[in-house]
């Protein structure tokens, strides 16, 4: 859709001031999107990265029939889906657990797999008074910002990935079993999270064509060719890089609220502080292409 016939339609389309993630109003998501608007919402997503749209109550069937509008559905490993919704993730955290809270560190979702997911679509069921946001940062702009001598150093890089250190049979949540374990939320460690794939450390988007760093603390376990103390320092110092303040938006939630987000070119963490209050969050994820 083009910039003239947006500004035609019921859809509008509120930016952060910086760019990054933008909030979508006058649409139904309850109801199936027409052509043009579908494509309003695709554009949206690529040019700001995570995009959110307020006030939309949902049901299963009608969040899985938007986030197929979006896509055919991406392949979600190691959690159990909810019962009869193989393609929803229940992101439940009960007001007295202290399991850590899910998704607690920085990573683009599923980035081990050979097409990792494009999208990951989470919609507010019960939010919180204090806490949970989610905080997103920029990886086209910390791509951008780096010196052209530091971009051509690591174009070409290839980074390995593997859901190890989460789901792998010696990782954080095998551990968390072995313990005391108060989750709501079933996770399955698996032999299968200790395989390995690699990526190229910088993507191009296949739709914009713009360049973002493809790694994360929680999915990268190495670049290919180096000794685990280089790769140790190149990622050590990319990640600080690209989490820095100025590259992150902090998220907001409200109840009814669904957000999309863009994973070939952003990062997310899910923050804490609502120890003794209920959340819960309903998860899809639209299938994506291999990184180039």
């Amino acid at each position: 859709m083009s910039e003239a016939a947006l500004k035609q339609s019921a859809i509008r389309v509120l930016p952060n001031a910086s760019g990054f993630g933008a909030e979508i109003t006058g649409v139904d998501l309850s109801r199936p999107l027409d052509a043009a608007s579908v494509e309003a919402v695709k554009a949206a997503w690529v040019k700001h990265g995570v995009v959110w749209f307020p006030d939309q109550p949902l049901t299963h069937d009608q969040l899985e029939a938007f986030t197929q509008q979006i896509g055919p559905f991406g392949y979600d490993p190691f959690i159990k889906p909810m019962e009869g919704r193989p393609h929803i993730l229940e992101l439940r955290r009960e007001a007295g657990e202290t399991a850590r809270n899910f998704g607690a560190g920085w990573h683009s979702d599923w980035s081990f797999q050979p097409e990792p997911p494009s999208a990951t679509i989470l919609h507010s069921k019960v939010t919180p008074p204090v806490g949970g946001d989610t905080l997103y940062a920029d990886c086209f702009a910390a791509y951008e910002a780096l010196s052209p001598v530091m971009q051509k150093m690591i174009d070409g890089l290839v980074a390995i990935h593997s859901a190890a250190l989460p789901y792998g049979t010696k990782g954080l949540f095998a551990h968390e079993q072995a313990g005391a374990n108060d989750r709501t939320m079933q996770i399955i460690v698996s032999p299968e999270a200790d395989k390995t794939f690699p990526h190229p450390l910088v993507r191009s988007h296949p739709v914009s064509g713009r360049k973002a760093l493809y790694v994360s603390p929680v999915y990268t376990v190495g670049i290919e060719g180096m000794t685990p103390e280089e790769s140790k320092a190149v990622l050590g110092f990319l990640y600080n890089h690209m989490t820095q303040e100025k590259f992150v938006y902090r998220h907001k939630w409200r109840e009814n609220m669904l957000t999309m987000w863009d994973n070939r070119s952003t990062l997310h963490y899910a923050d804490g502080g609502y120890d003794g209050h209920l959340r819960v969050m309903h998860r899809t994820t639209v299938a994506g292409d291999r990184p180039r």
